[in-house]
């Protein structure tokens, strides 16, 4: 069955604070079972303790965050340097999903790196495949690029037939898509996706005072730049019909997910977006 989950990408700093276990007991209390592990450190400690929250709370550690190659400053674990105990964290846990959030940056120069990350994603998605896991990868704007006529994304799919998608639909939309048609398009291949929503805000008062000093550059400069991310439900998106559809193409995980707060707590903005969906019938799905 399909589950609404939380991407812990928001929660990094209450991991940091107050551990993991006491974190996810916050997430269970707010009624979400079930969580995707991002830019965690998966040290003993965090890997102790979600075993422990998964044996107590009955949350699901839906999948586990990986990365090709490991960036400079960021927590992690990479494909290359660290596959056999990527490995043993999924099976410890029973997270029978992998998920890499992003191409490298290197990768994104031109055509042939893409084609590069994408066949050597695939050749890990395959050797996962012998362990029972599954590889996919999470989507931002970037990835609606075009190379002569055709999308970044489906470069990538062509060349890693092995490895997934986990869809993001604010970035879809961002990219100047339609969540729901893109969820129809990549329905076999999408296991995940995250619910994150699309919000215009308001041209921020300090851009009108740019505009009565004669800065008309500096206004326009910020009154192209409002799009904001907001709690399921508080933005632009229909998510009962992103939910219908994802749920249509057999998406196991549907994740919460917020990647700015503007000046709102996480579990405020966790509790916002669970009670929305609620609102719109899903309670069942937690």
């Amino acid at each position: 069955m399909s589950k609404i989950g939380v991407q812990a990408m928001m929660l990094k700093g209450s991991f940091a604070q107050l551990g993991a276990f006491d974190t996810l007991r916050k997430v269970s209390e707010l009624g979400y079972n079930a969580v995707e592990v991002s830019q965690i450190p998966m040290d003993a400690a965090h890997v102790n303790e979600l075993s422990r929250a998964q044996s107590e709370l009955g949350m699901d550690i839906a999948s586990l965050s990986v990365m090709l190659e490991k960036p400079v400053g960021r927590p992690g674990d990479s494909l290359r340097e660290d596959f056999s105990k990527i490995i043993d964290d999924a099976q410890r846990l029973d997270t029978k999903l992998l998920r890499i959030g992003m191409l490298p940056h290197p990768a994104m120069k031109s055509l042939e790196s893409v084609i590069d990350f994408a066949k050597e994603a695939n050749g890990y998605a395959e050797r996962l495949r012998e362990h029972g896991i599954g590889l996919y990868y999470h989507n931002h704007h970037v990835e609606f690029m075009k190379y002569d006529g055709k999308y970044m994304l489906d470069v990538i799919i062509e060349n890693s037939p092995a490895m997934g998608l986990e869809l993001d639909v604010h970035w879809v939309q961002r990219g100047g898509l339609d969540p729901v048609r893109t969820i129809e398009k990549y329905a076999a291949k999408t296991a995940m996706v995250h619910l994150k929503d699309y919000r215009i805000g308001q041209v921020p008062q300090s851009a009108f005072e740019l505009l009565t000093q004669g800065d008309n550059e500096g206004f326009m400069a910020a009154y192209k730049n409002i799009v904001e991310f907001a709690e399921v439900g508080e933005g632009n998106l229909d998510f009962p019909s992103i939910i219908e559809h994802s749920l249509a193409a057999g998406a196991q995980y549907m994740l919460v997910e917020q990647d700015e707060l503007y000046g709102r707590t996480v579990w405020e903005a966790l509790e916002t977006s669970q009670r929305n969906l609620t609102s719109m019938g899903f309670a069942h799905l937690f």
